[in-house]
């Protein structure tokens, strides 16, 4: 099974279960994978999917330190939960 299809039938079984946060994290990640896609005019593989989870997490850390800084912990607490719903995506570092 392909990252892309993991990442379909996780959005599927979130839904069922009704969790709500990790439901947006996983829709987010589909619309970053899909608009890769439709700019290059490419169906994406493997490598390509953890690329764009690569950009997002650098994104949610850059947001984390920015929220932080401003005193917005409420903020820094959806981009952690996000963080680590596009963590659990990446392979598993020996």
């Amino acid at each position: 099974m392909s990252l892309k299809a993991k990442i379909s039938e996780d959005m599927k079984t979130a839904m069922k279960a009704r969790e709500a946060a990790r439901l947006g994290a996983i829709r987010l990640l589909l619309a970053a994978i899909k608009q890769k896609e439709v700019d290059e005019r490419i169906e994406l593989d493997d490598s390509a999917v953890l690329a764009v989870i690569d950009k997002m997490l650098k994104q949610r850390r850059e947001s984390i330190a920015q929220f932080e800084q401003a005193g917005r912990k409420d903020l820094a607490d959806v981009e952690k939960a996000e963080l680590a719903v596009l963590s659990a995506y990446l392979p598993q570092q020996m």
